[in-house]
């Protein structure tokens, strides 16, 4: 039984060095420069570590952004009112200003993306009534406003934060209002 947690303490501790250093090397390296080599030298573990623990370079990241991200989306969707969601979204997205411009810089924002946008299809799943839209309007319009907080995001972010974040929630607001409004119309039609 304690070798088990020993073992189990070593991989967590071989995830934590890897990790680690992969941030840390991304600091001045794009991700598509770096090798798992690399990683490890910087970790201090063998590759066997690596791969006992991940496939690729991206797991890492993915490994190390997920759950992040996953838990900030799961107290939004099941802890903030309604009327409180935009607000902490936009509270997190402050939080992650810094990892967000250095992943735009070392080219993984994808992995960034694609984690945010599964939680914002997550996050309109339950936060919004669809029992009046047909699946294609909920399946596009999930995708469409999920890019759009996305890109919103990205460009506040990456161009210096000059507006308040009061006005960048009045426009995703706006947007996911007239959006959802123009899809509305567009079923009484039907």
């Amino acid at each position: 039984m304690a070798a088990t947690e020993h073992s189990q303490q070593i991989k967590r501790d071989s995830k934590d060095y890897l990790i680690t250093a992969l941030l840390q090397i991304l600091k001045t390296k794009d991700l598509n420069e770096i090798t798992i080599t690399q990683v490890v030298k910087k970790a201090g573990v063998s590759r066997m570590a690596f791969y006992r623990n991940f496939e690729t370079l991206d797991d890492v990241l993915i490994f190390y952004f997920k759950p992040k991200i996953d838990a900030e989306f799961n107290l939004i969707i099941n802890h903030v009112p309604q009327k409180q969601k935009l607000t902490t979204l936009g509270d997190f997205f402050t939080e992650m200003a810094e990892e967000m411009r250095l992943a735009a810089q070392r080219n993984y924002e994808f992995i960034i993306q694609n984690i945010f946008n599964n939680n914002m299809n997550r996050f309109y799943e339950q936060v919004l009534d669809w029992q009046n839209f047909s699946k294609i309007q909920k399946k596009y319009w999930i995708q469409f406003m999920s890019a759009g907080v996305y890109a919103i995001w990205r460009e506040w972010l990456t161009s210096g934060q000059t507006e308040t974040l009061n006005d960048i929630h009045t426009l995703l607001t706006d947007f996911q209002t007239a959006t959802l409004t123009a899809l509305i119309n567009e079923t009484k039609k039907q």
